[in-house]
């Protein structure tokens, strides 16, 4: 695996990023009045308990308030043991994002839960846990609220794609949104604390790695392309 600083972006290509998708918007809009394409798929309850040697469990049921806040159309929320370690998996799906739906950002949301990122960047990860399928890209983040600290690995579940880039991500929906006549999406987090006195972030990261590498196929079913 190889970790990545987050680069800075240079405001050029931000400018481009933010001209490509107004002219996008503009585009969309015109065409909104179209019924939206939703490809049907399987629902994530189905998505399974075992996962490579991984045990998982449900979290209780999310609020009503923080799920009218999510919007999400439907999601999952598991934790998931090996016996040496421990990881938090949060789906959320949307079917659409017309009708003022978006996916939040942890970059936005988790710091409104008291969580402040310490560490930003990327991280290149086996797909199918090493097995020859290649790398995806997901967004790193290592979290601390108090005394507690967190490694946070997320990315965007998008119409076939894995998307680590928030900025990319929004110009992926803008474009198909004009070419599919698409804007389902998924958030995919998952987490695990960091204990300095039980291997630290090392130990953390090996952990959502090895996890990590099985559930994306596994996605695949849950989400469509």
């Amino acid at each position: 695996m190889s970790t990545r600083r987050l680069p800075l972006i240079p405001l050029t290509a931000r400018l481009f990023v933010l001209a490509a998708l107004m002219g996008a918007t503009a585009v969309a809009a015109a065409t909104a009045t179209r019924t939206e394409a939703v490809p049907s798929r399987e629902s994530l309850a189905g998505f399974p308990l075992e996962v490579d040697g991984w045990h998982g469990r449900e979290q209780p049921a999310l609020p009503a308030d923080v799920l009218a806040e999510l919007g999400a159309d439907e999601y999952l929320d598991r934790s998931y043991t090996n016996g040496a370690a421990a990881v938090g998996l949060y789906v959320g799906y949307y079917a659409s994002q017309r009708q003022g739906d978006s996916v939040h950002s942890p970059l936005n949301c988790l710091p409104g839960t008291g969580w402040v990122p310490i560490e930003s960047g990327y991280l290149d990860v086996p797909r199918g846990g090493g097995g020859g399928d290649g790398l995806v890209t997901v967004r790193r983040l290592r979290v601390r609220r108090g005394s507690d600290d967190a490694l946070v690995l997320y990315w965007y579940h998008s119409r076939g794609r894995v998307i680590a880039n928030d900025y990319l991500s929004k110009a992926y929906l803008m474009y198909d949104a004009i070419r599919l006549n698409r804007t389902d999406t998924a958030l995919v987090r998952i987490f695990s604390m960091v204990d300095e006195r039980a291997g630290g972030v090392v130990r953390a990261e090996d952990a959502l790695v090895s996890f990590l590498g099985p559930v994306v196929p596994l996605l695949d079913r849950y989400l469509p392309e």
